[in-house]
């Protein structure tokens, strides 16, 4: 249910189970972990989802037994985030729960117009995942954060593209075409370079 394409440097992961709104089970997020830590060969990795949602946070039964504060969200995230390479969640669709963290780990978020972004783990009782705060802080502020997180407030992509919770917003048809774009000078120099400017600017 993790689909990966690589060509020339470029990977792209999909979540493929449009059928249960992308929710992750834990074999799938092992295997998204698996490939961010593979990734370090890739010069761009793109996560999106298929369908309409990126990703509805865990999958519901295995929430209950337990996944929703699994450590491999912060795994996935932590691997994501260290990736020397361009990294962008195209967002095709609605992103919730825990699966923000992937998309906060990233460099860079594209968002289709009907995407809609939330978190609800006050409502549910859980605290999100360490480093979550901390990259979504980074990206909108403290207040907004709280909003998010303790407010539990559905944020629209207008609001997160003016927030800065997401850098652009694309028809759904033109997404992967969009973040394939972005990534192209990056794919096409030495991946040294590019590992160089990442490092000079703060995460």
């Amino acid at each position: 249910m993790i689909r990966l394409e690589q060509d020339s440097g470029l990977w792209i992961a999909t979540i493929d189970r449009p059928d249960k709104a992308n929710s992750l089970t834990g074999a799938m997020l092992e295997e998204l972990c698996n490939i961010a830590e593979r990734a370090s060969d890739a010069r761009a990795l793109i996560l999106t989802g298929q369908g309409r949602v990126f990703s509805a946070g865990a999958d519901l039964d295995e929430a209950r037994a337990g996944l929703a504060t699994s450590p491999l969200w912060e795994r996935l995230s932590g691997a994501i985030n260290g990736l020397p390479g361009l990294t962008i969640a195209a967002l095709n669709g609605t992103l919730a729960g825990g699966a923000m963290g992937m998309a906060l780990a990233c460099d860079l978020r594209i968002a289709v117009p009907a995407a809609k972004f939330f978190y609800p783990v006050m409502k549910l009782g859980f605290l999100p995942q360490p480093s979550d705060p901390q990259r979504m802080a980074a990206l909108i502020g403290p207040a907004r954060a709280k909003m998010i997180l303790m407010g539990g407030q559905k944020i629209t992509a207008d609001e997160a593209l003016s927030w800065g919770l997401v850098d652009r917003i694309c028809e759904a048809d033109a997404l992967l075409d969009s973040a394939r774009d972005i990534a192209a000078d990056t794919i096409a120099q030495d991946p040294e370079i590019a590992s160089a400017i990442k490092a000079l600017i703060p995460r």
